[in-house]
């Protein structure tokens, strides 16, 4: 009797331990996912079946480069749409379950539209907003094209508070328009404005107050990232100077590493433990530093360079960092034809490629690569320099997508230029 006693309160604490702890689902909250590295702690059920993995459902996105964020059962992508006769930026919120849209907040105008019918081959057009919300504490930050950074509610889109980086911090947008994402760590929300004195800006991500502002750089499209390097958690901008890294609590410089800009830099740097890569196309080419400890402090010394378009340039594709390789779309207007690459962090060397690929984004998840090529197919890659090893491969979207997949409790959701989708990778 005793032992069935112990039973039942054994089977009743078990009961409410798993009523009360937290959802076992991972979000992908923000631009290349939790932890802004576009690497994901879930494991893929692969190979998929012939016909690929289900698609759960497919929703309108259209013209627009901006990737799916995801949590609390919701997806926001940011899109371009016609309002009042005019252009406009429009963040949306879609259940995430359905791809039923919930709502549609209008955060500013859009000058760069259309050509959301081109395929991957096609580059006319300006194809709308590039960047993506970030998904915090039950509320939704845009940073739209022309750098009005908005709070919203997660729920009903209801504007929480609003900063415009250009009239309130002296920021100066550049050609093409702001690319960036927020980045959020904790509390605070990171952004790169422009103004003089105040290039980086770090808001309270629930009041908006400035908790600093530091440094006089110029913008690039470039999304920052944040990381801990030598045991000291940074924040690292891509500006047209080079690579900035500045403490997260202060924004106190740490460390810099020259690094030419022409005409656009877009694709975020990596942190690949003590060694930080970053690259740009317009024949400026990639490059690698390694951060070492000097003189109490931190400093970047070059341990690499390549200059021109190949053989390892990115134009926006930030690739993957895995066990000392690079894995990615390396490649400049290679519409269509780019290839998937392997490349050694530590010596720029290319172990293989693969073409076909063209302008997409990577992920990964354990040791497999999520591939989503610019015509919309989505291929399973297992991330090895020993050669290219595909494992699966669907189509996933029609359109043109130069977007990073987001992968949230075994559903992966992907976008174009024309249509969103949710595909289960891993049924229950």
């Amino acid at each position: 009797m005793t032992r069935f006693f112990q039973y039942l309160a054994l089977s009743t604490f078990c009961a409410c331990a798993l009523i009360h702890s937290p959802a076992i689902a991972s979000d992908w909250p923000q631009y290349r996912g939790p932890t802004h590295d576009g690497i994901s702690t879930e494991t893929l059920k692969l190979p998929w079946p012939a016909g690929g993995p289900k698609i759960l459902w497919t929703a309108p996105t259209t013209n627009g480069f901006s990737s799916f964020s995801v949590g609390d059962g919701e997806a926001f992508t940011q899109v371009g749409r016609e309002a009042n006769g005019s252009p406009r930026e429009f963040c949306i919120a879609l259940d995430a379950a359905t791809g039923k849209e919930l709502w549609a907040v209008d955060v500013g105008e859009s000058k760069y539209q259309g050509g959301g019918d081109s395929g991957a081959k096609n580059n006319k057009g300006g194809d709308g907003p590039r960047s993506t919300p970030v998904i915090s504490d039950g509320k939704v930050y845009v940073l739209s094209s022309e750098l009005v950074l908005d709070c919203l509610d997660a729920k009903s889109g209801k504007q929480v508070w609003t900063k415009d980086l250009v009239k309130d911090f002296g920021g100066k947008n550049i050609t093409w328009k702001n690319a960036a994402s927020p980045l959020i760590d904790g509390d605070l929300l990171y952004v790169a404005a422009g103004g003089a004195g105040e290039s980086f800006i770090a808001f309270n991500k629930k009041s908006g107050a400035v908790a600093w502002k530091s440094g006089t750089e110029k913008i690039t499209q470039a999304t920052p990232v944040i990381g801990t390097i030598l045991g000291v958690r940074q924040v690292v901008f891509f500006t047209q100077s080079g690579l900035v890294s500045v403490a997260p609590d202060s924004g106190k410089e740490l460390w810099k590493y020259p690094f030419k800009y022409s005409t656009s830099t877009a694709a975020s740097p990596v942190i690949c433990g003590d060694i930080v890569y970053c690259a740009a196309g317009y024949n400026v080419g990639s490059g690698a530093c390694k951060i070492t400890k000097e003189g109490g402090g931190l400093a970047a010394v070059q341990i690499w360079r390549l200059t021109g378009n190949k053989p390892v340039a990115n134009h926006w594709s930030t690739p993957v960092y895995n066990d000392g390789y690079l894995y990615g779309m390396f490649s400049f207007k290679e519409y269509g034809s780019g290839p998937l690459k392997c490349v050694e962090v530590a010596t720029g060397k290319v172990m293989w490629e693969k073409a076909g690929f063209g302008a997409g984004q990577v992920i990964l998840a354990g040791d497999k690569l999520l591939a989503l090529t610019d015509d919309g197919q989505i291929v399973a890659v297992q991330a090895t320099p020993t050669g290219y090893a595909e494992i699966s491969r669907a189509q996933a979207v029609t359109g043109k997508c130069w977007s990073t997949p987001a992968l949230s409790d075994g559903r992966l959701y992907v976008r174009s230029t024309k249509e969103g989708a949710c595909l289960e990778l891993n049924a229950k």
